[in-house]
């Protein structure tokens, strides 16, 4: 008989919503929980970047060791979002200056002749 393949581990398990500074100089507010990496327990930190779309969550990873840590305070995840809404960048506003009129264009035929180097009072000279 063959045994079913062992199941993945819960990647929500273990995450607590938290506030952490890190030598008292660096601040980052998100879902937190210890992680082994390079034979080593560390503190893993995901900070939230919320996206342009409504809904649109992307997260970075920070790792720290346990000695690097001044502060850890936990929090809920309201407290979280809201901290991200707070440190949210909106995007620059496209503009759309529509196609050029015809109006425009034949204004701007009397502007050729300034921009050679030609004056109207040229000739009086």
């Amino acid at each position: 008989m063959s045994e079913a393949p062992p199941e993945a581990p819960d990647e929500e398990i273990g995450w607590e919503w938290a506030i952490v500074e890190i030598f008292g100089h660096r601040r980052h507010v998100g879902r937190a929980r210890e992680a082994e990496r390079f034979g080593a327990k560390l503190l893993r930190i995901d900070v939230p970047k919320l996206g342009p779309a409504p809904g649109e969550i992307n997260w970075s990873s920070h790792f720290y060791g346990g000695s690097s840590i001044f502060s850890y305070t936990p929090t809920d995840e309201p407290t979280v979002m809201n901290y991200a809404e707070r440190c949210r960048q909106p995007a620059l506003v496209f503009r759309d200056h529509g196609e050029p009129d015809a109006s425009a264009s034949a204004e701007s035929d009397g502007d050729d002749e300034a921009a050679s180097g030609t004056d109207e009072y040229e000739d009086e000279l």
